[in-house]
């Protein structure tokens, strides 16, 4: 009788040491990644990029370590209307990506509060001129560089693509500001006056302009806007928007894509029947990065 006792503990302990390592080898493809995320990447936050009047401009690097080649990147802009936001809210938005197994920069850019229309974009070509003056430090092609974003972050990575020879980057340190391979928007603002002073008006998007006289405000926001600069040299460009955002109105996203449909420009409209201003359910997110990775793949990213 003791013996059996015995053989049940000896087997119940076997049983119990043993289930820990079964389980592992049963994660999902989903969890194993998470367990493995902290060896695959190396994580730099807050690293300077440029000092503007005083104001240390700061961006976060997710970068590859278990490889050795230089890896496409995924520069990513926040939204809040050029007024609000921050960086340091973004990490759902980029998980996807990292998932990809893709580089990610984080940037940081200066407020509306802190300095007016245009500094956000200015701050964003100078982002993109220190990535491409340290990718080999951090892994990076600099020939394959997306950039993506939400709302003025959509604006800023439409422009960063599309407003390159507009004179933005002028007040940036000396070095060349690279080429954008791909630009995946998010319901991104494409007609700036029509946010401060038409139809679709919004207060806080007009504080990015402060207090300056109407008509130069207006001649800024035109000289600011991705409508303006539609042409046939631009990279592929996806945007993503909900058919019932009132924030970004939807026509501004159907506008661009009409207006590119004109040009050599690869392009794709994805519109989320119902969809808000972002917001979108579990099932929709699903279907927008299966086309995300699509769009990419036809790009040869």
């Amino acid at each position: 009788m003791q013996r059996v006792k015995l053989f049940l503990f000896c087997g119940l302990a076997l049983f119990s040491c043993m289930a820990p390592s079964t389980s592992l080898a049963q994660l999902s493809s989903s969890a194993i990644w998470a367990a493995e995320i902290e060896t695959r990447y190396r994580f730099q936050p807050n690293v300077s990029y440029h000092t503007e009047n005083g104001i240390e401009l700061k961006l976060d690097i997710y970068s590859r370590r278990d490889v050795d080649t230089p890896q496409p990147t995924m520069v990513f802009t926040h939204g809040g209307f050029w007024v609000r936001g921050s960086k340091d809210t973004q990490l759902m938005a980029l998980l996807p990506w990292l998932e990809m197994g893709w580089n990610v920069v984080n940037v940081g850019y200066r407020l509306g509060g802190e300095a007016l229309a245009p500094a956000a974009l200015v701050d964003t070509f100078c982002a993109l001129r220190f990535i491409n003056a340290n990718a080999d430090e951090y892994n990076i092609d600099a020939d394959r560089l997306v950039t993506s974003g939400q709302s003025a972050g959509g604006h800023l990575a439409l422009s960063a693509a599309m407003l390159s020879d507009a004179g933005f980057d002028a007040g940036c340190p000396a070095g060349d500001t690279p080429a954008i391979a791909a630009v995946i928007n998010w319901y991104g603002v494409t007609d700036v006056p029509d946010v401060i002073d038409g139809p679709n008006r919004s207060e806080i998007a007009a504080a990015w302009f402060g207090d300056m006289d109407k008509g130069r405000a207006l001649e800024l926001a035109e000289r600011l806007s991705p409508l303006q600069y539609v042409r046939d040299d631009l990279p592929p460009i996806l945007t993503v928007q909900g058919d019932a955002d009132t924030v970004v109105p939807y026509a501004e996203g159907v506008a661009l894509h009409e207006a590119l449909k004109g040009t050599n420009v690869k392009n794709r409209l994805l519109t989320i029947p119902g969809g808000g201003h972002g917001r979108f359910t579990a099932a929709e997110r699903v279907e927008i990065y299966d086309a995300v990775q699509d769009f990419l793949r036809q790009a040869g990213l």
